[in-house]
């Protein structure tokens, strides 16, 4: 007997497998109550990505331009001298702002390019390294005044010399005197050795002037004066040559009020071995590559040097290379003989004026 309610299910199915119980099998669970293999993200309109993408853009260009404008105001102060206001409170406190625009920015992945463009400006240019310069640019020149009281802007002014009275500068010679004297013995010292030995000059360089420090931290209204330098163009190698060339310089200087000349080369200098074969190559004048040759005519202030370069002494070519590179500035010869004058602490006439005035406002001094 066939069960009505079985044959239902099988007719027309042969070979199937039976259909589950009411209810299903024990343990089954159903397909839709499974999470997905893959779970999908929630959809996003165009609108909204579009914005998101906008605002990380926007984030990399505000590190990009707070890091240049943050540079350039560093760069102007520099240059306007203000070390003061680099290492101030506002600085710092703008780069903490602009380092976490950039920390934003490099955690953006649309901004992470420009805000690594930003953060390459920010290493070079911060206030540490900006404000190093800065503070070296304003060691040098005497010009920080920020931690400069009023007494020490005063005395960075100061128009003289420290330990050099006013009467002394007054009465030493002046710059146009020593500038005539020192000419006048160089025309004569060359004249001189043309016509005994018909040597040939070359002018080295041009006059040269330079400010003297006034040793409170700035620049007096007094100068250093070095002449122009001369050189002969033939060679000077033989150690009696030598010898007669300083003898006919010390004559010139000599006549002028001048002292006897001092070698600095020779071991009679009581310089050291080793020192003398550092500056001129041994401690023999007969084999030494540079000889250095002194004189002045104190109490007034004027100096002079003779240097000859004697490259038959210097089989290491240690005094060619740095002869070579002398010549390649100025044009000079290589080797020679090469005089000049200085005189330090010169006060011009047309300043003289100026400089008693200044004097009055530092009595004591």
């Amino acid at each position: 007997m066939v069960d009505p309610k079985r044959a239902r299910y099988i007719a027309g199915a042969e070979g199937a497998p039976p259909l589950p119980p009411p209810g299903g099998y024990q343990g089954a669970r159903r397909r839709d109550a499974q999470p997905p293999l893959f779970p999908t993200a929630p959809l996003v309109s165009s609108t909204e990505t579009t914005a998101q993408k906008q605002s990380a853009g926007a984030i990399g260009w505000i590190a990009l331009v707070a890091a240049i404008l943050f540079a350039l105001t560093l760069l102007a102060t520099l240059f306007a001298g203000g070390t003061d206001l680099i290492y101030g409170a506002t600085m710092l406190v703008l780069q903490l702002i602009v380092g976490g625009t950039i920390v934003a920015a490099l955690f953006s992945p649309r901004g992470r390019v420009l805000g690594a463009s930003a953060l390459v400006i920010t290493l070079l240019l911060n206030v540490a390294t900006v404000g190093a310069m800065s503070a070296l640019q304003t060691s040098a020149s005497g010009s920080y005044r920020g931690q400069q009281t009023a007494q020490q802007r005063h005395e960075a002014a100061y128009p003289g010399v420290q330990d050099l009275s006013a009467g002394e500068v007054l009465a030493q010679p002046s710059l146009e005197e020593v500038r005539a004297e020192s000419d006048a013995a160089s025309a004569e010292i060359r004249q001189r050795l043309s016509d005994r030995f018909g040597y040939t000059w070359t002018q080295v360089g041009p006059e040269d002037l330079r400010p003297e420090r006034n040793g409170y931290g700035g620049e007096s209204m007094l100068v250093q004066y070095i002449s122009v330098p001369w050189m002969t163009n033939e060679q000077i190698q033989d150690y009696d040559r030598k010898l007669a060339v300083m003898r006919v310089i010390e004559d010139v200087l000599v006549d002028r009020g001048f002292y006897g000349m001092y070698s600095f080369n020779e071991p009679t200098s009581s310089l050291d071995d080793t020192i003398l074969e550092k500056f001129y190559g041994t401690a023999d004048p007969y084999t030494q590559h540079t000889w250095e040759w002194y004189t002045d005519n104190y109490p007034d202030p004027l100096r002079f040097y003779a240097n000859v370069y004697d490259l038959s002494n210097d089989p290491a070519g240690e005094l060619r290379a740095e002869r070579e590179a002398d010549s390649a500035k100025t044009g000079e010869p290589l080797e020679g003989l090469q005089i000049f004058f200085l005189a330090p602490q010169l006060l011009s006439e047309a300043d003289r004026e100026e400089f008693e005035t200044r004097m009055q406002d530092y009595p004591g001094y």
